[in-house]
């Protein structure tokens, strides 16, 4: 088959939440740079939207909203049935990291232990939760009707309506010193995808998710940090294989490349499916993948 057919993505119209920054924004570029008819980009800081705006104007749309509030999801509905009135694709990718434990399993005594846990607040899991995991729920069934339009008036190039969600290798995490909102946030994250798959089959749409590891971002800032690389972070050989086998971060390239397999004819035979994009550092950490 001709690849350039094969992983087309030519005609599609996308919804990405958190698509100003990070992942969100390669997955951006990789669609607006690749024949997306559009691409809408939702976050609550409008300043970064417009900047990934500026990368094509012709094609991003900029939406500022809270993928935490029903209200503004609904919102973002009708403005986007105003539009074009249809999605071909939905990315939940907005996500956000508490505050870290100030002590660690076996290195804290269990009083100095028990201090810093019950100093972390509530309210950072709420909104953990409800930024990670609770909003995958919300935002698909938000834009349910979009999706399933996007199967009739909108079909692209006859593939079916798809979510992809950001979930994060530390969903299969076991370190004790990773004990916190963040893990327990994705994990459920992984899960909720396994449940939509099967409960949106009779309505054509499928749902799959992306497991990252570590890319170039503000929420991994503090691990990459302390991986202690001798170069540049994306540079083969910055860090040691048993931190990350691939001995460095991974790039726009690595995301690019995967956002548009998954969401081209390439990759149409998937749901359910969680794709672990992380240069092999799963392997090196107690997990239960």
């Amino acid at each position: 088959m001709d690849t350039k057919q094969l992983f087309s993505v030519a005609g599609m119209v996308a919804c990405i939440t958190g698509g100003g920054t990070g992942i969100g924004r390669m997955m951006t570029t990789a669609f607006a740079n690749n024949g997306a008819k559009r691409v809408y980009i939702v976050g609550r800081r409008k300043e970064k939207l417009d900047e990934t705006f500026k990368l094509a104007p012709d094609i991003i749309v900029p939406l500022v909203g809270d993928v935490t509030s029903k209200e503004s999801l609904l919102d973002l509905v009708d403005q986007i049935k105003a539009d074009t009135g249809f999605l071909n694709l939905l990315c939940c990718n907005s996500g956000t990291m508490p505050p870290a434990l100030k002590a660690k399993s076996g290195t804290a005594s269990l009083a100095e232990y028990r201090k810093a846990a019950l100093d972390s607040e509530v309210e950072d899991w709420a909104q953990t939760f409800a930024t990670n995991t609770t909003s995958i729920f919300f935002n698909v069934f938000a834009f349910a009707e979009l999706l399933d339009a996007g199967n009739v008036e909108g079909n692209c190039q006859g593939r079916k309506s798809q979510v992809i969600v950001t979930s994060s290798i530390a969903g299969y995490s076991r370190l004790p010193g990773s004990l916190g909102a963040y893990p327990a946030s994705k994990a459920a994250a992984t899960h909720m995808v396994k449940q939509l798959a099967g409960a949106l089959v009779p309505y054509s749409i499928r749902v799959n998710a992306l497991a990252p590891g570590l890319f170039p971002s503000d929420l991994a800032a503090g691990i990459i940090a302390g991986g202690g690389a001798n170069k540049e972070p994306t540079e083969e050989g910055a860090f040691e294989k048993s931190f990350i086998p691939a001995e460095r971060l991974g790039k726009s390239e690595d995301m690019i490349g995967t956002v548009l397999y998954m969401a081209s004819a390439a990759g149409a035979y998937l749901n359910g499916n969680i794709t672990v994009l992380d240069g092999g550092r799963i392997t090196q950490l107690p997990a239960t993948y």
